[in-house]
């Protein structure tokens, strides 16, 4: 009984080793943690290569309503603010079987969609809630840290937190 009380104990120790890292890497005022997952429909996201431009990544899950209601907030967002320097990666936290579900839920959403069990370099880990946004500056520091009530992120959010990091509209 005491060496499976050990054994537990070891195992939830280790669990949070696993855990505790990633959701250590994100700082806000912080170089972002790369990002490295291939896009749903075929390309592949790098976070180094987005310098220059502000990097929303925004985690979500097919079965969180929060999330669904954000959707329609960050492509409008998305659409408006694309050709100004704004790049979206939207990483499903979904189960890699429920793939055919996470395309479903995005149709009809342009925005660039990955699923984070398959990144090849996920820095950030598994948040700790969904909906959850983060903003990167042109420089790649991370700038805040978008928690969604339960209609997720507005779009007064996004234009506070992003509109002050695009360069001045000539």
């Amino acid at each position: 009984m005491r060496a499976a009380a050990c054994r537990v104990g070891a195992l939830a120790a280790s669990l949070m080793l696993c855990v505790a890292p990633a959701s250590a890497a994100v700082r806000i005022g912080r170089p972002a943690p790369p990002l490295l997952v291939r896009e749903l429909r075929g390309g592949e996201f790098d976070l180094a290569r987005e310098r220059g431009r502000v990097v929303l990544v925004s985690f979500w899950a097919t079965w969180c309503s929060p999330c669904h209601a954000e959707m329609p907030v960050l492509q409008a967002f998305y659409r408006r603010y694309h050709r100004r320097g704004v790049v979206l990666i939207a990483v499903s936290v979904d189960e890699s079987a429920s793939l055919a579900r996470v395309r479903a839920a995005l149709h009809g959403f342009t925005y660039p969609a990955a699923l984070a069990r398959v990144a090849r370099q996920d820095g950030f880990g598994m948040p700790l809630a969904v909906p959850m946004t983060y903003v990167i500056d042109a420089r790649g520091i991370v700038r805040e840290r978008l928690l969604g009530g339960p209609s997720g992120v507005s779009l007064r959010q996004l234009r506070q937190a992003v509109l002050p990091l695009l360069p001045a509209r000539r």
